[in-house]
């Protein structure tokens, strides 16, 4: 699913306008990330969590020059969903 599908499936529940639905998913997607980027997670009950991850230090390989490397430790965003989410998705979805 893609945003687009995303904001035409909400659309057609709601009611609402495709364009202002397209505009609340840009402003909460856009709230997440400010509130990632300044150091603070995201709880939403019943859903997940987006969360800032800590990878350390670590060696990597530079394969075409057949060198070492170290890459430093830094931050990525995570998202880490809810038991509820997490069980149903398990149940209700075939293993490929």
């Amino acid at each position: 699913m893609t945003k687009a599908d995303l904001v035409a499936r909400i659309s057609d529940k709601l009611g609402i306008e495709k364009g202002d639905v397209q505009a609340t998913v840009e402003s909460f997607m856009e709230e997440v990330k400010t509130s990632l980027e300044s150091g603070d997670n995201v709880y939403l009950r019943g859903f997940g969590s987006f969360i800032i991850k800590t990878r350390a230090e670590k060696t990597g390989r530079n394969i075409s020059k057949n060198t070492t490397i170290k890459i430093p430790a830094h931050n990525i965003p995570a998202f880490k969903p809810a038991k509820v989410f997490l069980e149903g998705v398990k149940s209700n979805v075939e293993v490929n």
